[in-house]
């Protein structure tokens, strides 16, 4: 479903990434891991078509995203669904709004999304919380606002950024089960994370990245240490912040 081919990424002097090699099959759960500024906000930005590769190959559906033209990046990323540690929603707007409005700017039907808004809010736990606003929630539920309005287009990927970032322990474990729940329906979940625990916990496929290479991909794995990734990837005078300002996804 996701295939990076020899892709490289370099900003002036700093790698982004490195002559990268990644396939993920639909279907899969997996953890995105590195320290900051190793290229994980880069591989995420590349599959968005926020950047172009400087070489190499991005095949997403069977199709090379590197290849596309400007017209086409908005269908390729109704495809994808995004959540991020931030949630990123509307304030004026209520919880339905919030939903519906992703409906609405592909142009779905008025009478399909008064159907599909409310299954997919029943989906995510927050069926009783419809008619408030962001500000009237916990961290907990924007959350799973924010994940309900990513999936309502049924994407094909739902990329969460840092999801649990925000929230408490107990919340980011009942998080974790519904981004699991939403992969058990077929959709593909890529993670991005710092969180060890929940890696470690969850032993399901990691992707590690250190100064914008590949450094480990285990379909079982834990959180790659610092040290580790040392050991296993950073060559002589590369430092793990080189290749990105900052860790932050730019929707």
């Amino acid at each position: 479903m996701i295939e990076y081919k020899n892709v490289t990424k370099t900003y002036g002097a700093n790698i982004g990434l490195n002559d990268a090699n990644v396939c993920i099959e639909k279907g899969d759960f997996v953890f995105l891991v590195g320290p900051s500024g190793a290229g994980k906000s880069t591989f995420i930005r590349l599959l968005l078509r926020e950047i172009k590769a400087d070489s190499g190959s991005i095949f997403f559906d069977g199709q090379d995203i590197t290849k596309i033209s400007n017209r086409e990046i908005p269908k390729l990323r109704r495809s994808m669904g995004i959540v991020f540690q931030d949630f990123r929603l509307l304030p004026k707007k209520t919880v339905y709004e919030n939903v519906a409005f992703a409906m609405e700017i592909i142009h779905m039907s008025p009478r399909f999304i008064r159907r599909q808004a409310p299954q997919v809010l029943s989906l995510v736990g927050i069926s009783d919380k419809a008619r408030q606003y962001p500000d009237e929630l916990s961290a907990g539920e924007q959350q799973r606002v924010a994940i309900a309005r990513a999936i309502v287009n049924n994407p094909v990927l739902l990329i969460a950024d840092e999801p649990t970032g925000n929230l408490d322990p107990d919340t980011a474990w009942e998080i974790m089960r519904l981004l699991e729940q939403i992969n058990a329906r077929g959709t593909t979940v890529l993670m991005v994370t710092h969180a060890r625990d929940i890696v470690n916990r969850m032993g399901r496929r990691v992707i590690a990245i250190n100064a914008g290479r590949i450094i480990s991909d285990d379909e079982k794995g834990v959180y790659v240490s610092g040290k580790r990734a040392a050991r296993s990837g950073a060559g002589e005078g590369e430092k793990s912040g080189e290749g990105e300002a900052d860790d932050d996804l730019h929707a």
